[in-house]
């Protein structure tokens, strides 16, 4: 039988592969055992996504909740991960579940769960809930879902959306003189945005289970065609893209440069703090630039490092004050929201710190790197063998002292391997925790820097 684990952020796994009804059943089924320990009563909040099938794995998930007694608020169209979590606190559900695989490659479908809290599930709970998958199938065959008092359908879509028009200018960002852009990336935020800016130029807003073949990641090589777009056309002066489910961010400028999640934090951190006078503390994971500790020193900000995985960030927000918790993947997540990553609710606030400064992404960026100095970052994914993986990893545990003529000063292995070197560089290396892949991160000062420093690092590595 198929050993089903979680990741770093949920359970995926290749459709009809071992993405299939039964272990969404065996998955469901230990879910129901969990929230029946806890509650006579539990009902659970469950949405789906752009891909394929992601109805059916909702209504098969949902007999087997039915089966067991639970109470099923579910969304009859594809939703984003932030409309299902803001749905679990606002219908005081005790979990939500969305049928994701994220920004994953087009054949993975996934399994997310979210704490009554409306964010990620936390570890350990996720850790129990695993020991328990049944090797058996639970037969729920005999549940009908017509006219079934166990499960009501609820509108996640306008409930975001009323959320967001209460909580932003919108006005402000409709009249300011800037140009606007989005690309869904064929996912689920595609309706969100299609409602609330309808007039601003829109890609990839319509549905795609394929994706057109990309893995829906808001990185720069997944989205060559939005930054072409916005060169060519001379016509937007911030682009936002979001991921399959709508929870991560990318970013480009008027010149179709793409801005990556470092900067993001950065700029938030510094809206929030000098614009809007907001305070808190600041939790970011293990692969984020060193230039957020430099930016919360400025400001008398704590700040955090955990484990790579929103659900490590979580903790923090639930039991301290949070201004933001942030990943360098595109999850960031902020104080007055829910405690959950969402690239549509972070790209309003860059929409709505250029509206009301009336400055450009660039002068914007400037006046951080006034702080805290500019850098360049970027990473490489390396699909290998699983046998050359665990090898890299070995050599990494028993310590590296260069890669090339780059000299080691100091190393981390809070989650995965990072290693510091002269002039405020750094590189990480890490195994990814859903997909076959090796990740090679790196900053410098400069593009042609870190390119430099990270074919330096790829190459050492490919030789371990």
């Amino acid at each position: 039988m198929y050993k089903i684990q979680f990741g770093t952020d949920g359970w995926r796994a290749l459709i009809a592969k071992d993405f299939t009804v039964d272990n969404v059943k065996r998955v469901t089924d230990a879910v129901s055992e969990w929230l029946l320990e806890r509650n006579d009563t539990p009902s659970i909040v469950i949405g789906h996504d752009c891909r394929f099938a992601g109805k059916l794995f909702l209504e098969e998930a949902s007999r087997v909740f039915i089966a067991n007694g639970i109470k099923v608020y579910y969304s009859d169209v594809f939703v984003s991960t932030p409309m299902v979590s803001l749905g679990t606190l606002r219908k005081k559900a005790d979990l939500g579940i969305v049928i994701t695989a994220s920004h994953n490659p087009p054949e993975y479908s996934g399994y997310k769960l979210k704490g009554s809290f409306g964010g990620p599930l936390l570890p350990e709970d996720i850790g129990d809930i695993e020991k328990i998958i049944p090797n058996e199938i639970p037969d729920a065959s005999h549940i009908s879902l017509e006219n079934n008092n166990l499960f009501e359908k609820v509108d996640l879509r306008k409930m975001y959306i009323d959320h967001v028009k209460a909580s932003f200018d919108l006005e402000a960002i409709y009249n300011s003189d800037f140009q606007w852009g989005y690309d869904a990336m064929y996912g689920a935020g595609m309706a969100v945005m299609n409602d609330l800016f309808p007039e601003i130029e829109l890609l990839h807003c319509n549905e795609n289970p394929g994706f057109k073949g990309t893995a829906p990641e808001p990185i720069l090589r997944n989205l060559q065609e939005f930054a072409d777009f916005i060169k060519i056309s001379e016509a937007i002066d911030c682009g936002l893209a979001t991921d399959g489910d709508a929870d991560r961010i990318g970013l480009f400028d008027a010149k179709g440069n793409f801005i990556d999640s470092h900067h993001i934090i950065l700029l938030l951190i510094h809206y929030l703090v000098k614009y809007k006078n907001q305070k808190g503390k600041v939790v970011t994971a293990f692969s984020t630039t060193e230039k957020i500790s430099k930016l919360c020193k400025h400001y008398g900000l704590e700040q955090t490092t955990t484990k790579i995985g929103f659900k490590y960030i979580t903790g923090y927000i639930l039991n301290e004050d949070v201004l933001l918790g942030g990943e360098e993947s595109g999850g960031i997540a902020i104080k007055g929201h829910i405690p959950e990553r969402d690239g549509i609710w972070m790209g309003l606030i860059i929409w709505e710190f250029m509206a009301k400064t009336g400055k450009t992404l660039e002068q914007l960026i400037e006046e951080v790197y006034e702080i805290v100095g500019s850098f360049k970052y970027n990473r490489n994914d390396l699909h290998i063998t699983e046998e050359l993986k665990q090898r890299v990893l070995e050599k990494c545990k028993a310590g590296v002292t260069s890669f090339g003529d780059y000299k080691v000063l100091r190393s981390e292995n809070i989650d995965g391997f990072k290693y510091h070197f002269e002039n405020d560089q750094w590189l990480l290396i890490r195994a990814s925790g859903t997909e076959p892949v090796l990740r090679v991160y790196a900053e410098s000062k400069d593009e042609e820097s870190v390119k430099k420093l990270l074919n330096t690092a790829t190459e050492a590595v490919l030789q371990f």
